[in-house]
């Protein structure tokens, strides 16, 4: 070998700094460490509810009230990245602080709208989310989801503010949302825990999404100072409609587990809160699992049919979804089997009782297997919209809550280990769907020319 060559260990070397040096690796490494702090401190958060309020019928009146707004908050911030960062990019200099005021204005309505309706709305909605909740608990479920209302417009200027940093790949401030969320959740639970009691953690959590907004504001706070007004040319009318197909698919997929929850509270005291404990056990396997996949996924696909390498798009699509089969499959059977000690250890002190773990163990039997599906059913979306294909999602989101329903109501089971089946055997059919209606419409789309049309598989 030449003195000149590079011996293997410099190659190496060489690739690894380069990967570093990488704005692409290094904002997936920041993505990463913001999902595993998030979800760590997610856990001490379910720990220190489970510690306060165990599986009472008192923990319920947090978890229907939490749950849903969590869920829209999440709808809201997905919607508006996964909407506007391409466009956002697509813009420059004075045109993208233009769009973006514009963006910020328009939902600063929308989100203050959506509070608004909530607050008002709240004894009927409660009604609707827990219909089966215990009267004693009914005005303080209410109340917090008053409280959690709040956060909503706070979510959702963020979600605007993070698109923005989007654009130059500026990951942090939004990376670590959850981890905001979940730091305030825990230091308002624990400061105001004896003032207020269960409120302490609507009050934290509120507070958490208003501290990301002010994080987020004060990362882009120069960039926004710095360019000169000029009008948008982008109407209010077209920024509406932008995100309206993966809101209508995000919102109909969540529905699948606040369908659930409902049907939980006629199960018994505590079951809502036993299913939101479950909710932790699947949510963190797949936010790390589907996250970190679709982030480096979706820039390759849409690069992929950018350069009308469609069949090479299938194909990467295919590949990750067998791979994340895998892992969700592994994962899944690991939870299930482990799932009585495991919840013993993380949760079971002070008013989270021996029989409180027997509780989410059985509960946790029927709901784990729904972290395959979903798993599987997101990704495989969320890749046909990077191809911009956005109906084949949208009608097989609708499929898991419809199944559940008719599932549900037919068993019409109090037993906890039945709660959570009609939700996993609907995102495991849901996804069956969307897999038969992609794969039929490949043909078509693989046609030279083939355009978006109105119509399933267009």
């Amino acid at each position: 070998m030449s003195s000149t060559e590079p011996t293997p260990a410099l190659s190496a070397e060489r690739v690894l700094n380069r990967a570093v040096e990488s704005p692409l690796v290094r904002g997936g490494l920041v993505i990463v460490a913001g999902l595993v702090t998030g979800n760590l401190l997610g856990f001490l958060r379910v720990a220190l509810t489970a510690y306060l309020l165990g599986t009472h019928a008192r923990a319920d009146s947090l978890a229907v009230a939490m749950g849903p707004i969590d869920t829209l908050n999440s709808v809201v911030i997905n919607s508006i990245v996964f909407a506007f960062v391409p466009m956002l990019t697509a813009a420059g200099g004075n045109a993208r602080l233009a769009l973006f005021r514009r963006l910020l204005r328009v939902f600063a309505w929308v989100f203050a709208a959506i509070a608004a309706a909530v607050i008002v709305g709240a004894p009927w909605l409660m009604r609707i989310l827990a219909p089966g909740l215990d009267p004693a608990y009914f005005a303080a479920a209410t109340a917090n989801l008053r409280i959690f209302a709040l956060s909503t417009p706070a979510a959702g200027a963020a979600a605007v503010y993070c698109a923005f940093l989007y654009t130059g790949r500026r990951f942090g401030p939004m990376a670590f949302y959850q981890a905001a969320l979940n730091v305030c959740t825990i230091a308002g639970a624990l400061v105001l825990w004896r003032a207020v009691g269960v409120y302490a953690f609507a009050i934290g959590y509120t507070a958490g999404a208003f501290a990301q907004l002010a994080i987020v504001w004060f990362a882009a706070r120069r960039e926004l100072s710095a360019g000169d007004a000029e009008p948008c040319a982008v109407s209010w009318r077209e920024i509406a409609a932008k995100p309206a197909f993966f809101v209508v698919y995000a919102a109909a997929l969540s529905l699948n587990i606040i369908f659930t929850r409902a049907y939980a509270t006629h199960v018994g005291p505590g079951m809502a809160a036993a299913l939101d404990y479950c909710m932790r056990g699947v949510g963190v396997p797949l936010a790390l699992l589907v996250t970190p996949i679709s982030t480096s996924l979706l820039p390759e696909i849409s690069r992929l049919r950018s350069l009308s390498r469609m069949h090479d798009a299938f194909r990467l699509i295919d590949r990750t979804v067998a791979l994340t089969a895998l892992a969700a499959v592994a994962g899944c059977g690991f939870a299930i089997l482990f799932r009585q000690p495991v919840i013993g250890i993380l949760f079971q002190r002070g008013s989270f009782t021996a029989e409180s773990t027997q509780l989410v163990a059985a509960v946790f039997l029927g709901l784990g297997p729904s972290m395959v599906g979903w798993s599987l059913i997101e990704v495989m979306a969320r890749s046909l919209f990077a191809l911009e294909r956005p109906w084949p999602p949208v009608l097989a989101a609708m499929v898991p809550v419809l199944l559940n329903v008719a599932i549900t109501l037919r068993l019409h089971s109090f037993r906890p280990e039945w709660i959570g089946l009609g939700a996993s055997l609907g995102l495991m059919a849901g996804f069956v769907v969307l897999f038969v209606i992609a794969h039929a419409g490949r043909r078509r789309w693989l046609e030279p020319g083939a355009t978006l049309a109105a119509g399933v598989g267009a």
